[in-house]
This record gives C-alpha cells, structure tokens and sequence, in this order.
C-alpha cells in the first residue's frame, strides 16, 4: 500500500488493522506493531546513556535529548525552546489561542487532541492505565509511571542546592523556588504571590468564597479537591496510614508524616526571629505575626482582631453565644472543642501535663508552662505603666485594668462592677446569702 493511500484513510477514518488483544483498530500496519508492543511490554530501542528503553524509535531520539539538553525547535514569538516538534506546536497555541477541540458535554477545549480525549475520561471515569502492585487507576499513562514511583520510591529529579529529591520533574522546578524566593504568580486583589499557579487559584477563592469541591454524603464543600478527599474518609471512617511507633493512625500520608515528627522530635521550620521551631509550615506563618503584629481578621461587631480565621470565628461565638460543644456529663457548653476537651478533665480527674521539678500535674498544658515560672520566677509579662511584672499573660491584663480603672464585670443585681470575673461572682454570693436571710 502507498503512502498516499495510507495518507486517504486519515481522512476516511478507514482502520484495516485490528489488534487481536484488544479493541485497538489502526489504519497503518507500523502503528498496529508498535501498539502490539504495548501488550508484550517489548521495548527494542534503548538508550546508550542510561537504562531507559522504547518500544519506538521516535520516543527514544526525543528522550535522548534529555541527556544532551538539546532544543532545536524554538517559537517564533518568544524564547521558548523545545526538544520535541509537537510540543512547539502545542505552545505556539498559546500565543494564538487556539482551541479548536471543543468537548461536547461541557465548554472545556484543548489545543490538541491528545488533550481533549485525557478530558473525556473525566466525564466517561475510564481510567484505563492500571497499577499492578494495588488497585489505583489512571486515565493517564504518565500519571501511572509517576504513582509507580511512590511503590519503588524513585526520585530521580535531585536539587544541585540541597538534598531535596522529587519523582517529578515539575516538583523540582517548584521547589527550586524557595531557594530563590521566586514568586511569578500574582493575585490581583491582594498583595500575595505564590510560586505555582494552582497555589494562585485557591488564593483567588479565598476572595471569591468559591468552593467547587461539593461532598456528596452533606453540605459541605470545600475550594481544593483534596481537602474533599480527605473530608470524605470522614464519612467511612478509614484510616489506613499506620504509625510503626506507636498505635496512631491517619487518613491522610501527610498526618501520618506529621505524626512521625513527635517521635523524632524534629521541627523543620525555624524562625529567623527568636528560637522558635515548628512541626509545619502553617504553625511558623501564624507564629511570625506575633512579631509583626499582624491580624488581618477583624470582627464587624467590635474592635478585636485576630491573626488566625479560627480566632475570629470563635470570638464572633462570643457576640452569638453559640457554644456547640456540649458536655454529656453536666450541662457545660463550650464554643471551642478544646474548651470541651479541658471540661471533661474535671470530670475524669485526668492531670496528664505533670512537672518535672516538684509533683504538681495539670489538665493543661498552659497551666503547667506558667507554673514552671513559679521555679523560674520568670515573668516575661511587665506593665508599661509601672515596674510590675508576671507570670501570666491574664494577670498582667487584670492589673493594667488598676492603672486604666476598666471594670468590664458587672453586676446584674446592683451597680457594682469589678476588673476580674472571679470577683463579680464571689460578689453574687452576697446578694445569694441576703436573700437567704
């Protein structure tokens, strides 16, 4: 058969060759052979330079390049530069617009076709490329060599700055920019920056209050997939990430990780201001506005502000008086799950924050760090007004109120007000004791 008659049936869509494996049909006896490798898992075509192997002598000339860095097709229209001729194309697209392969089931359009048919398996669910070692499934084929890495634990992509090592080339690339510190993609709304665009479109939702993400077992919807992911295993209750220390459990890979760190004691996140370590990058962001000063999250009702979202949302309980968090043993309500948590201590008696230097245990943590102070007789907390100073941050704000004369707690009964809550409420017991008489 002629070239030109092999060249008609691309336009007939004429398949004479069929693969007897599977569906596959081809309108060229070459591709028939190439594709029949993908069933015998032939590669003939390897490469001199390392051990990669190709079942085409195409894809072994292009993976050659990697090694010599090699561009020779450039844009016309910019600096670009690439080793492989459909790539340039692709990216020339760019510069064009165009997208001439439309889905017919929703307004996505690609520049290729390669593009448009990896996007129909978002709406068919085919995922056709399957793991051999589990049961993960990729509509992808480089999706599935990349999930094989997380089986062997290959990570050929390697920083020249430090250790780091990725099994994606594009994660390297995004990493190598906290070594730079650059930051391309801009918001327009704010003055944020981020190193990777997706990072961008989940900032921009912040602004937007937009959260695609919808569950489908409850109302709640989130702005990135993968939150919803993990909000799912919620619902079925797995947890299949298994600490080897102890009996902790996670749903997630990234909270076992995190999990791992209180058994090495490792805190990978320093601040360049005092000595303070953290476990994740979020903990050291928030910490850093306590020397800044920082509070971007003002309430409308009063003149509070706070540093974090989660403050602000349980102050505001302060203005509702929602406390969701009920207590099963008495009729204590608390606006904070933590708040309930400290609650039953004084049910069960547990004390589990004792102190090394004398016998004295504590519910909580924060109880036992100031009670150090009384071995220490540190007090970090001094009044700008006099010499005073304490221990507790609380009691240094009970004092200022004796220069500002502030008695925030009054009495419903009377007139009286009082600096101190503990003090309107041994007050009460007077009008208590009164009506007794």
């Amino acid at each position: 058969m002629s070239h030109l008659e092999y060249h008609v049936m691309t336009h007939t869509e004429e398949k004479h060759f069929q693969c007897d494996q599977c569906d596959a049909v081809f309108s060229r006896k070459r591709a028939l052979k190439y594709h029949l490798m993908t069933h015998t898992g032939e590669k003939p075509f390897k490469c001199d330079l390392c051990d990669a192997a190709f079942s085409q002598k195409r894809a072994l000339k292009f993976h050659v390049v990697t090694h010599t860095g090699e561009k020779p097709f450039k844009c016309d229209l910019c600096n670009a530069a690439f080793s492989a001729k459909g790539n340039l194309k692709q990216h020339v697209m760019i510069h064009t617009r165009g997208k001439s392969f439309k889905c017919n089931l929703c307004n996505a359009a690609y520049s290729g076709h390669s593009g448009l048919k990896y996007h129909m398996m978002t709406h068919t669910g085919e995922k056709p490329f399957k793991c051999d070692l589990c049961g993960a499934a990729f509509s992808v084929k480089f999706h599935l060599k990349r999930h094989m890495m997380t089986h062997t634990g290959e990570k050929p992509f390697k920083c020249d700055l430090c250790d780091a090592a990725f099994s994606v080339k594009n994660a390297l690339k995004h990493h190598i920019m906290t070594h730079t510190g650059e930051k391309p993609f801009k918001c327009d709304m704010c003055v944020a920056a981020f190193a990777r665009k997706d990072t961008l479109t989940y900032h921009i939702m912040t602004h937007t209050g937009e959260k695609p993400f919808k569950c489908n077992q409850c109302d709640t919807a989130y702005s990135e997939k993968t939150n919803l992911k993990y909000h799912l295993i919620t619902h079925t209750g797995k947890k299949s990430f298994q600490c080897d220390l102890c009996n902790a459990t996670y749903s997630g890979k990234s909270g076992l990780k995190y999990h791992m760190m209180i058994h090495t004691g490792e805190r990978p996140f320093d601040c360049d201001l005092c000595d303070a370590a953290f476990l994740v990058k979020n903990d050291l962001k928030r910490h850093m506005m306590t020397h800044t000063g920082e509070k971007p999250f003002k309430c409308d009702l009063c003149d509070a502000a706070f540093s974090e979202k989660r403050g602000l949302k349980y102050h505001m309980m302060n203005h509702t008086g929602e406390k969701p968090f009920k207590c099963d043993l008495c009729d204590g309500a608390f606006s904070q799950k933590s708040y309930l948590k400290q609650h039953m201590m004084t049910h069960t008696g547990e004390k589990p924050f004792q102190c090394d230097l004398c016998h004295a245990a504590f519910s909580q943590k924060s109880q036992l760090k100031y009670h150090r102070m009384t071995h220490t007789g540190e007090k970090r907390f001094k009044c700008d007004m006099c010499n005073a100073a304490f221990s507790h941050k609380g009691n240094l704000k009970y004092h200022i109120m004796t220069h500002t004369g502030e008695k925030p707690f009054k009495c419903d009964l009377c007139s009286k007000a009082f600096s101190q809550n503990s003090n309107l409420k041994r007050h009460k017991v007077t009008h208590t004791e009164q009506k007794s008489l």
